[in-house]
């Protein structure tokens, strides 16, 4: 094989050594266009569909193509062989020689495959080219809170299921020494998948050993352990108190660090809360502060008001308007200290707001005009209206009308009802949305 008598050299002149330049057939002066031209075509000659029995050489061509298709890469082979790529690995110019050997062959140093490169990059034993995960991912729980729970604090019993280390083989999967290596995968627990995506392109992707599950070894039946049947964790059920402080607010996550599940030679992950708030009937919440919305009649809008609110605390708080004080639809008024907690200071409450609207008397409300005259002298006078003398002066009637959906219109349509009047034609028909605004029928 070409591999046999490669240098770290530099005592001479030129390249270190030419063991990459020789399975390219191309001399150590070519040029890049010389080293494209020739690499196209030993893929194609040696692409494994149509030649199954050359998977490692094309595995060699392309790693070849890969150090000597970069300036960077090639330089640091030119002068220090192989040795240099693997030393300069992590740092040298900005690549990672096991990360492009385990994209090529399956595992960065995996020698139990027997690939001649293996040696050169930390080859070993059978599993040395796995990448086992160090750390367990985490597991997420959602948990539903009400506003009273995040304005009082609260403690939640929560249970979950997780695995844990086998007590009866210590997260081995069997007896002792039983494990053997896969057969499929021959010890590196990935299988490598080679697939041209056009001619002269492969792609190389990596994907678990389905035999072994990616462990890289297997346990013959016999010697599987009895409570766990060889998966070396059993399930647990596990009961966690989630401590809700005051002041906590949607979203906000809870952790219990190495709560996850546990693999043998893996740093369990953690247990995250994460706290969903239910809508509340009365209160809405905006960071420290709360909000609520308060109908009121005319009346009270012009002669004061007084209503009871009920608190988070399950507290009765009076809330009171003063005559005079006008409370216009829309008016918003704030209590302060009646808001939510702050986080850090519990004691410290943000700001009740209240947002009011004004029920106006219906058209069923028929005082005598006496009462009206009454009234007239405790509100401030209306405007006078002089009324201009002429044939071009003519007095109408408002009438109330129907949208489009036949709902009839009391308020607020003076506005709406001109701005059809206009959209109306010569004959007086409606061009309105939907079929146009219609007068009410008696």
């Amino acid at each position: 094989m070409f591999f046999h008598g490669m240098n770290g050299g530099g005592g001479r002149s030129g390249p270190a050594d030419t063991a990459l330049y020789d399975l390219l057939k191309v001399k150590p002066n070519a040029s890049d266009d010389e080293i494209k031209k020739s690499y196209r075509q030993l893929a194609k000659e040696f692409h494994p569909d149509k030649n199954p029995q050359h998977g490692e050489k094309f595995k060699e061509i392309s790693y070849a193509y890969e150090i000597l298709s970069n300036p960077q890469r090639r330089q640091l082979y030119d002068a220090r062989g192989l040795d240099g790529i693997k030393e300069n690995g992590a740092g040298g110019g900005g690549f990672g020689s096991d990360d492009l050997f385990s994209q090529l062959f399956g595992g960065g140093g995996g020698g139990g495959g027997g690939h001649p490169f293996a040696s050169m990059f930390g080859g070993g034993g059978g599993g040395g080219g796995r990448r086992r995960r160090m750390r367990g991912q985490d597991m997420m729980h959602p948990l539903r809170v009400t506003l009273e729970d995040l304005y009082n604090g609260k403690t939640s019993r929560l249970q979950l299921s997780k695995q844990v280390i086998c007590t009866g083989c210590k997260g081995v999967g069997g007896r002792e020494g039983s494990s053997v290596e896969c057969r499929g995968c021959k010890g590196r627990g990935v299988k490598v998948i080679v697939r041209q995506l056009a001619p002269g392109m492969v792609q190389q992707m990596q994907t678990a050993c389905p035999d072994c599950q990616g462990e890289g070894t297997m346990i013959a039946d016999k010697d599987k352990c009895k409570r766990c049947n060889g998966k070396k964790t059993t399930q647990e059920q596990k009961l966690l108190e989630v401590h809700i402080n005051k002041g906590m607010r949607d979203g906000q996550r809870i952790t219990f660090a190495g709560e996850g599940d546990q693999e043998p030679g893996i740093q369990s992950g953690d247990v995250v809360i994460v706290l969903q708030t239910k809508e509340h009937e009365t209160f809405t919440r905006q960071g420290d502060d709360l909000y609520m919305k308060k109908t009121i009649s005319l009346t009270e809008a012009l002669c004061g008001f007084s209503f009871i609110v009920k608190h988070l605390d399950a507290r009765d708080i009076l809330i009171q308007g003063k005559p005079g004080d006008v409370i216009e639809p829309g008016t918003v008024r704030g209590i302060s200290g009646e808001g939510m907690p702050q986080a850090r200071f519990p004691d410290n409450k943000g700001t009740l707001f209240v947002q009011f609207q004004v029920d106006f008397p219906s058209n069923n409300f028929l005082p005598s005009e006496e009462k009206y005259k009454k009234l007239e002298t405790f509100l401030p006078p209306r405007p006078t209206t002089t009324v201009p003398e002429g044939e071009n002066v003519e007095e109408v009637s408002l009438m109330p009308y129907e949208d489009s959906h036949g709902k009839t219109n009391q308020q607020g349509g003076g506005r709406e009802a001109y701005h059809h009047e206009e959209d109306s034609d010569e004959e007086g028909h409606s061009h309105g949305p939907g079929g146009g605004v219609r007068c009410a029928q008696s």
